[in-house]
């Protein structure tokens, strides 16, 4: 009987991380490279030479991938999504009437 040899894969249920980037922002990434690859082309047909073209390019490009490493690294998997959820959050409820508050002793279901 041999023993054979597996290898086991520890990483279910992780995000992917590419190169530092973790799960949403590798998308960020790449969808910024197709925009700015677009860019280039309305650019190039337009007529801007083609250096002038690739310095924009190359800056905006430096730019993008350092805001999207800063966001990885300062939000992680989650956090970005939950500090745009935290922003939804009323800092108060205004209420012109009190009426609502005073029936509420009236119509607990557990008094008889």
């Amino acid at each position: 009987m041999s023993n054979s040899v597996y290898q086991i894969n520890k990483g279910i249920n992780q995000s992917i991380e590419f190169r530092g980037l973790k799960a949403q922002y590798i998308w960020y990434l790449g969808g910024g490279v197709i925009a700015l690859m677009i860019l280039f082309a309305i650019m190039y047909i337009a007529g801007l030479p083609s250096l002038i073209c690739i310095g924009i390019i190359g800056i905006s490009g430096t730019l993008w991938v350092l805001k999207t490493y800063k966001m990885s690294h300062q939000y992680g998997e989650f956090g970005m999504m939950k500090a745009l959820a935290k922003r939804q959050i009323p800092k108060a409820v205004k209420s012109q009437s009190r009426k609502i508050f005073m029936n509420f002793s009236k119509n607990t279901p557990n008094e008889k």
